[in-house]
């Protein structure tokens, strides 16, 4: 049996629309790997951000689990979106908004002029523009850091848009039924404690709270 193939509310599921799946992947800045290492099953979260048709992750060197997934071992990334609660007239037909994706395929050390280039692609996937207004990194942060490069072998995409879909006996009683989207972003920044004095909000916050608001 197909790894993408969809097995109940088939209409829902595409191995196919790499559109939808990119829209996911752009509106996502975290994402599940899992893996088998040491004839156990692991998963672990980490921040990924998608370059062109592939999928970037970086973290310690010290990291077993990146260094195992790192090896070429078969790997399969999750990510959710949640767009909106699905409030029914009850709690049998409440549900969910939302997008989520399956992907299966390997991942590849970056390095050399790629690896800065790539750390540059996550920093700004997570705060746009934040990459010029920082530092360079240093030898050292480079060599303490591991980039990896998951490339996607096979993908399914499943959504749900719906609206309740209530009983007949209950359309007439008196529960209120509809659907709450939800907003994504960030409410405000909080200086650091040890922030010296005279020092601005950057541009790249700024304009990631604006956008925040103007979501809500």
């Amino acid at each position: 049996m197909s790894r993408t193939k969809a097995t109940r509310i088939p209409e829902s599921v595409s191995d196919s629309d790499r559109v939808a799946f990119d829209a996911l992947l752009d509106d996502s800045s975290l994402g599940h790997f899992a893996f088998v290492a040491e004839g156990s099953a692991m998963l672990f979260p980490i921040a990924i951000a998608r370059d062109s048709d592939t999928v970037l992750l970086h973290g310690s060197t010290g990291s077993r689990w990146l260094r195992s997934i790192a090896t070429g071992i078969p790997v399969t990334l999750e990510v959710t979106a949640i767009d909106g609660l699905v409030v029914a007239r009850s709690a049998f037909e409440s549900s969910m908004r939302y997008r989520s994706a399956i992907a299966f395929g390997t991942c590849s050390i970056v390095s050399g002029d790629d690896k800065v280039r790539a750390l540059e692609v996550i920093t700004d996937h997570l705060i746009p523009g934040r990459a010029a207004e920082v530092r360079p990194h240093t030898t050292r942060e480079l060599a303490a850091t591991l980039v990896l490069r998951f490339t996607v072998e096979e993908f399914s995409i499943k959504h749900s848009s719906d609206w309740p879909e209530d009983q007949e006996t209950d359309l007439a009683g008196d529960a209120w039924a509809g659907v709450v989207l939800a907003a994504r972003g960030y409410s405000r920044e909080l200086p650091a404690p040890d922030l010296r004095p005279g020092i601005a909000v950057p541009a790249s916050v700024r304009a990631l709270v604006a956008e925040s608001d103007g979501g809500r």
